[in-house]
């Protein structure tokens, strides 16, 4: 409901914490599946390399060795948030971290991206456990969204804290009970895998629309951030 509600109000930029590699493909699921969506993810530079498939889904790279790519990569993200009902999905961790580590000391990058677009931010756990079952479970908690601030490391303390509490929220239901106080989303078995897939090829292939020179000094995404074809 919290995502849901601030992308009606305006676009938002989502924070969430990285513990694996399928995280980006979480997104995919979240924003297709649970609330549809128009929304891209920044990732490393050479993750997108490495698995290019992921820029035909809307991820675009930041190449942190080089200092001029962050801050255009950030002014490109910024003009993505141009309507209600667009999302950037942003690991201020910038790398896979474990899910008990703290603090999860998140980077500037997403608070500035909100800061520019004057985009809410929707705080936004993700956890996998076993628990007593063969199968793995995604635990998904989201946060009230946080309103835009002109103080950049402000809200990167906020962004950071409230996404912490989401975890500790994950935890304490899990010390109760497991999973019960959650509702079930998605509920893999091979049927809804297939549909899924079908859903996801046509999600890939979709027309993305392009940057508009109006809000960005530059129509086209940074190098390290295009697409590729």
């Amino acid at each position: 409901g919290h995502l849901r509600e601030a992308l009606a109000r305006g676009p938002a930029v989502v924070v969430s914490n990285h513990t694996a590699w399928w995280d980006p493909l979480v997104a995919l699921v979240l924003t297709e599946r649970v609330v549809p969506c128009d929304s891209f993810a920044m990732m490393d530079a050479g993750n997108l390399a490495r698995l290019p498939f992921l820029g035909r889904i809307g991820a675009f790279g930041v190449d942190r060795t080089q200092a001029a790519d962050g801050p255009a990569v950030i002014r490109y993200a910024a003009g993505l948030l141009d309507a209600p009902g667009r999302a950037v999905w942003v690991f201020p961790q910038g790398r896979e971290r474990p899910v008990t580590e703290r603090p999860l000391a998140f980077r500037r990058g997403s608070a500035e991206i909100a800061r520019l677009a004057r985009a809410a931010t929707v705080p936004l756990a993700l956890r996998y456990e076993f628990g007593g079952t063969e199968r793995p479970h995604l635990l998904v908690d989201i946060g009230e969204a946080l309103a835009p601030a002109d103080d950049v490391e402000a809200l990167r303390a906020r962004q950071e804290q409230a996404v912490t509490d989401a975890l500790e929220r994950i935890d304490a239901a899990l010390r109760d009970g497991g999973f019960q106080r959650y509702d079930t989303v998605l509920r893999a078995s091979s049927g809804a895998l297939g549909r899924l897939a079908e859903r996801s090829l046509a999600w890939l292939t979709r027309p993305r629309r392009a940057l508009t020179p109006s809000r960005a000094e530059d129509p086209s995404p940074p190098r390290s951030a295009r697409t590729p074809t």
